[in-house]
């Protein structure tokens, strides 16, 4: 399909003399291969590579979950089946993502196949692309055969995996690390050296920057978009969501009587119900409209569209022109990108700050109510007494949970309703935890120690990728300051030099192109540095914003 279109744009191209000017030296035959070969052999790449890059992303985010996962079974195992154990854990797709997933196909094969269980975690352990649930299964199968007490199993591999993922996310840097080394050489360091070797040309007349011009066009948006998406396929992203549900409890069967025995409500009543859900909703978005703002990036969405429509609008009624009347195309297309990327910007940011500070408290949590519940504290009196401690967010969930204990709730309701208040991903893992340990046992301090290493190592996990990707993000920040400097001498040191030796030189034509391409520079570059920070391209929006400004002050105010 590739190749019969590229074809009808060779014949289109040959009918209406179309040639591209970086081509004109060569003979016409070369124009039509490329035009074939080049987005056939692309498309054909991507289409092999991308099951491969999709089933090695799958393995990162299994290896990536699968020791939070088994710590969650190891609690389940005291008092559920195994099987059980499984459907549990498929059940929490929202905490455990690819690793549920996966045990949904155990879940298939024994409800739906009728499989042994046996059978259904063989299927699994050839089918799966983490060679360490695959090992998990290989020995659970051992195990399970065996008589063998399955809770020591997991708690014995639970430590194991930890560092097993660990030793996935040293792989998985070293993946980075070399992807940011080619992006920095091939899209910022290129551009460069073509721009010094076509100021050299100019001063004999024969710049060919403007007929080089297309393949910075297409190539730097077609790479970084590559590089972009390679990794995104390859390193997990941090879990950033943040999900809520409603909580619904009665003591009554839903519904009301009917003639006929049967349960049900009329039409107008169950209008009535959505009706007030919808106002209910309307209500406390406007109580509370940060926090759907950044629970939501739809709001962010449309209100990016709304402002990048208003930036339009001055466009096309001249008014941009009359403010800034130098390169007032090139301003616009830099204040929409601006606008647009903004308040998504902006909710993510303030998301990933109230995450982070989520969870950097919930270690204290569990070590505090681990050594409460240690010294013989019930569970309702230590979540009490811990939230009269200093533990901001958490605290003032808690002083919630307490209270609805007080007032006569389950405190196993109270917790799951302050988890789905929060919204963490890794607050909800905790809380499961808890509930369910609670529900086997009254001493369960040593799950909660277990969840508490589990959290710490997510930490460190965070922190040796952040320190990491540091480094790489500075170089992308100090390779587009080269490409601005480089900009600026060459427009205006350059320039001066040469007017010193009354020799007249003008590589002012030379200026808007540069512009353009410190554009496509600084909006993919901050992108890339987002996804090599934090594997999510949302946050690198801040740093295309702030490489934007950059370029405006520099080719509209500078030069």
């Amino acid at each position: 399909m590739v190749a019969a279109g590229m074809a009808v744009i060779v014949v289109i191209a040959h009918l209406y003399f179309i040639r591209f000017t970086v081509l004109k030296p060569y003979p016409l035959w070369v124009q039509d291969v490329l035009i074939l070969a080049i987005p056939t052999v692309l498309v054909f790449a991507a289409v092999y590579v991308q099951p491969v890059l999709a089933a090695k992303g799958r393995k990162a985010r299994i290896d990536t979950d699968l020791p939070y996962a088994i710590t969650y079974m190891q609690a389940l195992s005291t008092t559920l089946t195994l099987y059980n154990v499984f459907r549990s854990v498929y059940e929490q797709q929202d905490l455990y993502g690819e690793v549920s997933k996966e045990f949904g196909m155990i879940v298939r094969d024994v409800e739906l196949f009728g499989d042994d269980l046996v059978s259904a975690m063989r299927n699994l352990g050839q089918s799966t692309p983490s060679e360490n649930l695959k090992r998990l299964m290989d020995d659970l199968i051992l195990m399970f055969d065996s008589g063998g007490n399955i809770t020591s199993f997991f708690a014995s591999r639970s430590a194991h995996y930890r560092e097993v993922a660990r030793n996935e996310l040293e792989m998985g840097l070293k993946t980075m690390e070399i992807m940011a080394e080619v992006y920095v050489a091939a899209f910022v360091a290129a551009p460069i050296a073509v721009i010094i070797m076509t100021a050299a040309e100019t001063m004999t007349g024969q710049s060919q920057l403007s007929s080089l011009m297309v393949l910075f066009y297409i190539g730097l948006p077609i790479g970084a978009i590559a590089m972009v998406w390679i990794l995104s396929l390859v390193l997990p992203s941090d879990r950033l969501d943040i999900t809520r549900r409603e909580v619904a409890e009665t003591e009554y069967e839903t519904g009301v009587p009917l003639s006929n025995g049967g349960q049900g409500a009329s039409d107008s009543f169950s209008r009535k119900i959505r009706s007030t859900k919808v106002t209910i909703r309307f209500q406390e978005i406007l109580r509370h409209p940060i926090r759907y703002y950044i629970a939501d990036y739809r709001f962010g969405v449309v209100l990016g569209a709304l402002l990048g429509l208003a930036v339009t609008i001055l466009y096309w009624n001249g008014t941009l022109a009359a403010l800034v009347p130098k390169y007032p195309f090139e301003v616009f297309i830099c204040l929409l990108c601006i606008s647009v990327l903004s308040p998504v910007m902006v909710a993510f940011e303030i998301r990933r700050h109230y995450i982070n500070k989520v969870e950097e408290q919930i270690p204290d949590f569990l070590r505090e109510l681990a050594d409460l519940k240690d010294i013989g504290v019930t569970l309702q009196g230590a979540v009490h007494l811990i939230s009269n401690s200093k533990l901001g967010l958490l605290s003032s969930e808690l002083k919630v949970v307490s209270d609805e204990v007080r007032w006569g709730s389950p405190v196993s309701s109270a917790l799951v309703r302050m988890e789905e208040r929060i919204g963490v991903l890794m607050i909800k893992r905790a809380i499961s935890l808890i509930v369910r340990a609670s529900e086997v046992t009254d001493y369960i301090r040593d799950i909660l120690m277990i969840a508490v290493g589990d959290m710490e190592h997510y930490l460190k996990m965070k922190r040796d990728r952040f320190t990491t990707s540091f480094a790489y993000i500075m170089i992308i920040y100090l390779s587009f300051g080269i490409f601005l400097y480089t900009a600026y001498v060459l427009n205006v040191s350059f320039i001066d030099s040469f007017e010193k030796l009354n020799t007249a030189l003008d590589v002012s034509g030379n200026q808007l192109d540069m512009f353009r391409i410190a554009i496509i520079l600084g909006l993919f570059s901050g992108i890339m540095a987002g996804q090599l920070s934090a594997a999510n391209m949302l946050a690198g929006f801040k740093h295309s914003v702030l490489f934007l400004v950059a370029t405006v002050v520099m080719f509209v105010y500078v030069l």
